[in-house]
């Protein structure tokens, strides 16, 4: 990705957000379906300043894409679990593109404390789970060790409506 300048391999520096941006963010973390229509008349400004709002923050970064929040369990995904991993120094950006190939995977974030990544994944059940991590996660050179939770319920916060503008 270039900056604004061109300057090849560089990110852009991230452009101030105001209130009405953060307010477009909170509509469509709630609605990714929200019309630009209904966003505008919710934030108050023209269809063309809410369209032009939300593709700067695509182009920006800020709006990384939009998906749906999906029930596993209803999907035919009913075993999740967070698995730690410790890897080799430095193996970080190979073991993300491994991870992110991986079937299930959700969340990847490297991390700092006892183990160096937290991967959340979603498979049909504990022999999918399994398998995954014996013969997938484990199996990867640069992994020195894992550590599996299973996840025995969880809950999808979403947006945070009540939490102050500044918060979000």
């Amino acid at each position: 990705m270039a900056d604004r300048s061109g300057a090849p391999g560089t990110v852009p520096p991230a452009r101030p957000l105001d209130s009405t941006d953060r307010a477009i963010l909170r509509i469509l973390q709630t609605d990714g379906r929200a019309s630009i229509r209904a966003v505008a008349e919710r934030v108050h400004v023209s269809r063309a300043n809410a369209y032009a709002r939300i593709n700067r923050l695509v182009e920006d970064g800020v709006i990384r894409g939009f998906g749906a929040r999906v029930d596993h369990e209803r999907a035919g995904q009913g075993a999740s679990a967070y698995i730690t991993l410790k890897i080799v120094q430095n193996s970080w950006r190979t073991v993300r593109e491994q991870l992110q190939a991986l079937p299930g995977a959700t969340h990847i974030a490297l991390v700092s404390g006892d183990f160096d990544v937290l991967l959340l994944v979603h498979t049909p059940d504990n022999q999918a789970l399994r398998e995954l991590v014996l013969t997938k996660i484990q199996a990867m050179p640069e992994v020195l060790s894992t550590r599996t939770l299973l996840v025995f319920e969880e809950t999808d916060l979403g947006p945070r409506p009540d939490l102050p503008p500044e918060l979000v």
